[in-house]
């Protein structure tokens, strides 16, 4: 469906994108991350026709960016990361509006509006002013938008940027609707969000991809990479450290707590699984092992290693 290949872009002396190359499939949601300033926003504003690459190629379901935008963006639905809707238009009048700018034959126009509506859960506002409604309900009038003309693409960036925790959700769960019949490209800086929602994740540095897979396939790469969790009760911090001294495979020994109760984290760099070995120390002593679980790594310990390590 999108075909991206030495895609570059600079500001002056800045480069944004740096030689990214990827390939997205259809009917699937592509997450991308990265911190401040990565390059996600001037990926997306390239795609969108908004930016011209200052090198580089993306072929969009056959067409280039070079000589066939105008057919790209029709194939398109983008929502920036703040909805650029008219504050003081109906909700239904300024999807007429949108529908109106998309050329969409009048014969359908009424049904697509209701449908869209549905979807996007503006039925009960459809005859409210935009200025009038929450953040959360511009969002979905965005949202709308962006779909009204019913593109084979979308391209969200940022599209929970500011909702409450009821909002998030109910955003995404209209996001994992859509990606069943269309590709889905999302920018976002909640992880958890982007775990939940994404079939694949691509984290970007510097204007370079770092890491590309879906989330288990990022944490499996760090299979080597864990931490096993204890909770104690009767463990003087001290003897802890000592206990586990010399154990190889076991990079670190943090220990906190207080009124007895101790939660003692082991970083682990090794293939091996040291559970049995951390049981059999903690049992030469007179403590209450109460919890011992090993931990894979985060999506988010991830992203923060691969981001902190390039910037280092």
């Amino acid at each position: 469906m999108i075909e991206i290949s030495g895609l570059t872009r600079y500001y002056g002396d800045l480069c944004a994108l740096d030689k990214i190359s990827l390939t997205i499939e259809r009917g699937k949601i592509l997450g991308l991350l990265g911190p401040n300033g990565a390059g996600k926003t001037t990926a997306m504003r390239i795609l969108t026709g908004f930016l011209a690459p200052t090198e580089g190629t993306v072929i969009v379901k056959g067409h280039s960016i070079d000589d066939g935008m105008l057919k790209i963006k029709k194939l398109i639905g983008y929502l920036p990361e703040s909805a650029p809707v008219y504050q003081d238009m109906f909700v239904y009048d300024y999807l007429q509006y949108v529908a109106d700018i998309r050329e969409m034959p009048a014969e359908s126009r009424e049904d697509r509006i209701k449908e869209i509506a549905g979807i996007c859960g503006l039925e009960d506002v459809m005859h409210r002013s935009i200025h009038e409604l929450s953040k959360g309900y511009k969002q979905r009038v965005g949202l709308a938008h962006a779909m009204i003309g019913d593109p084979e693409i979308l391209i969200l960036d940022e599209p929970t940027m500011g909702l409450d925790p009821n909002q998030i959700v109910e955003i995404r769960e209209i996001i994992r609707k859509i990606g069943r019949e269309k590709t889905v490209i999302l920018s976002s800086h909640i992880l958890s969000e982007v775990e939940a929602t994404c079939d694949r994740v691509v984290i970007i540095n510097r204007g370079r991809i770092v890491a590309d897979g879906s989330t288990e396939e990022l944490k499996r790469t760090s299979a080597e990479d864990y931490s096993i969790s204890l909770l104690l009760k009767g463990a003087p911090e001290l003897e802890i450290k000592q206990l586990f001294d010399g154990v190889a495979g076991i990079a670190s020994v943090d220990a906190s707590g207080e009124d007895g109760m101790i939660r003692v984290r082991l970083s682990c760099r090794t293939g091996d699984d040291l559970r049995e070995q951390v049981y059999s120390r903690v049992k030469t002593k007179d403590w209450a092992l109460l919890e011992l679980i090993r931990e894979s790594k985060s999506l988010e310990s991830i992203f923060s290693e691969l981001t902190q390590e390039k910037e280092g």
